[in-house]
């Protein structure tokens, strides 16, 4: 059976990565980490009857704790990330640390574990990037790639998976919008021109698994997205959400 390695299992991609590859017809052991406990224990006490799927506490800045979980490991898909970008320009070290080292010490656990090949999950804000979490995402993709080229046994592969806003993920603009029409509070929109690449969260997955199929080491994989604009995204949410409220837009500037 080959054995995969979930970095973020708590998160919104991570959870339905796992869920999709762990099924009753599984071929898989699957291990997931995270550093958000609370989130993990719910995870252990859901997949409890699952022999195949366990978890481990860890962080990906961690490089001892990751190279031992990596010992038989097959195949990585690494989405733990700092993702939200207003966390990013307040603490950019933290940005750093996670998005870039981390990713870093995923490149040298799966090195010195000789693991077949490792996903890395980007993000289109790492397109010719205007924020500090961009840009560390991009860092990320230039790591991944680079380490096709550097990697001595010539085994692993990397190959990055960049996405745009996953719908009801928990980085999407969506649910932030439903939380300010819920409780009557004005939408927060950046710019009245701002557009988004948006992708379902099957979507996201389904291009995780098929890259992993199809890459020869050092791609970085785009889904042909559609773009929509975030202001008529928000005149639709209170339509429909909001019918009775007197919710107001507030432009609060890229």
């Amino acid at each position: 059976m080959k054995n995969i390695l979930i970095t973020g299992v708590t998160g919104t991609i991570g959870k339905k990565l796992l869920e999709k590859l762990s099924g009753s017809k599984s071929k898989y052991n699957i291990v997931g980490i995270d550093i958000n406990e609370e989130e993990l224990f719910y995870l252990e006490s859901k997949y409890l009857a699952n022999n195949n799927v366990s978890f481990k506490f860890c962080d990906v800045k961690d490089f001892d704790n990751l190279v031992n979980i990596c010992s038989k490991i097959d195949l990585i898909y690494h989405t733990a990330a700092l993702k939200h970008v207003i966390f990013s320009e307040e603490l950019p070290s933290a940005a750093v640390q996670t998005n870039i080292l981390g990713v870093q010490n995923i490149i040298k656990a799966a090195h010195e574990n000789n693991v077949n090949k490792v996903i890395f999950t980007s993000s289109d804000k790492a397109v010719n990037p205007t924020s500090v979490m961009g840009t560390s995402k991009l860092m990320g993709e230039k790591l991944i790639t680079s380490s096709n080229f550097i990697n001595k046994n010539k085994k692993t592969k990397f190959a990055s998976v960049r996405f745009g806003n996953v719908l009801g993920s928990s980085g999407s603009f969506i649910p932030l919008f439903y939380n300010q029409i819920k409780n009557n509070r004005k939408i927060t929109i950046t710019d009245k021109k701002m557009t988004r690449y948006v992708m379902t969260i099957n979507d996201a997955v389904d291009l995780m698994i098929k890259c992993t199929n199809d890459t020869r080491g050092g791609e970085v994989f785009v889904f042909k997205m559609s773009a929509v604009k975030v202001l008529d995204v928000a005149e639709a949410m209170i339509e429909l959400f909001g019918k009775d409220k007197k919710i107001k837009k507030e432009f609060i500037g890229s």
